[in-house]
This record gives structure tokens, C-alpha cells and sequence, in this order.
């Protein structure tokens, strides 16, 4: 079955970053970051999940391996921020384009200042949300830093 193109896709051909498309199965209603992990056969620790975040009216992008959770206080120093909470996820598609479970950090409405937790430096390959539930963009985690203009930092508790 051909693979329909989701905009992150396009970006990262445009910008010449190899990846490898991802696709599982959704029907069941997991799509979760640990179940898309098992669905896909990547550890964990190799699969990111996106997380968008406000301080105020800036918005901050964070990709965190899916079985862990984000120190919003290491995520605030990160993006130079006295505090940061979650974006309301009735927000994420008005100002991402996303909606939950299929949310990229590639292509979003604009270019919002984006941080992948250091465990990704370490990886040869990294699963992210290609822009549509259903489908995983595995690539290099230095590719998709580039890609973002992402900075690698501490992110998790």
C-alpha cells in the first residue's frame, strides 16, 4: 500500500534527510507512546514523543523518549523560562496543526524553538510522529535536530 505523504515527510525529503517510514495499526485506539512503541518493534527508548509547551504566549516543542515524562522545571530553564506549563490539548491543533497522537515536530504551523531530550545524541536512529496517527518517521537524531534547529538537553525526570 503506497504511503500517503504527511507534510513532515515532505519537509524532511525536501531538506534531503533519509528516513524510514513507521506505520501501525490505531484501530484499537492505542496510540499512546509506549503501545506506538511496541506497535512499530522499537525499544522504547528509541521512540520520542512530541509535547508542546507555553510560557505566556511563546510556544516551546520538547520530543521526549515515550516512556518518560517531562520535568517542566528542566524544560523551562531550557527554553529560558521562569515557568512553562503544557499546551491545552484543545490548543494543539490551532497552533501546531497537530492533533494529539500525530503530532511532528516537523512542519508545524511555524518553527517554534524545539529541544530533544540528550538521550537521543546517543541513538544511531530515533521514531517521531510523522504528522498523522497511524505513521512514525524514523531517522538520525542529529538529522531531525537539524531538521528543527533543535538543541539536544536534559528534559526528563
Amino acid at each position: 500500500m503506497p504511503v500517503s505523504k504527511t507534510n513532515a515527510m515532505r519537509i524532511l525529503d525536501a531538506q534531503k534527510i533519509p528516513y524510514e517510514v513507521l506505520a501501525y495499526d490505531n484501530e484499537d485506539g492505542q496510540i499512546h507512546g509506549t503501545a506506538v512503541a511496541e506497535k512499530v518493534g522499537r525499544p522504547q527508548k528509541s521512540v520520542f514523543k512530541t509535547l508542546v509547551s507555553h510560557s505566556g504566549s511563546n510556544l516551546y516543542v520538547f520530543v521526549i523518549p515515550v516512556a518518560e515524562e517531562l520535568d517542566l522545571k528542566k524544560a523551562a530553564k531550557a527554553a529560558g523560562e521562569k515557568k512553562i506549563e503544557m499546551l491545552p490539548m484543545k490548543d494543539l491543533q490551532k497552533w501546531t496543526g497537530y492533533i494529539r497522537g500525530g503530532c511532528s515536530p516537523v512542519g508545524m504551523k511555524k518553527q517554534y524553538p524545539t529541544y530533544i531530550d540528550q538521550s537521543a545524541e546517543t541513538l544511531e536512529k530515533m521514531a517521531v510522529s510523522a504528522g498523522k496517527i497511524g505513521m512514525q518517521v524514523e531517522l538520525n537524531p542529529g538529522k531531525l535536530a537539524e531538521a528543527v534547529s533543535a538543541t539536544f538537553v536534559e528534559l526528563v525526570k
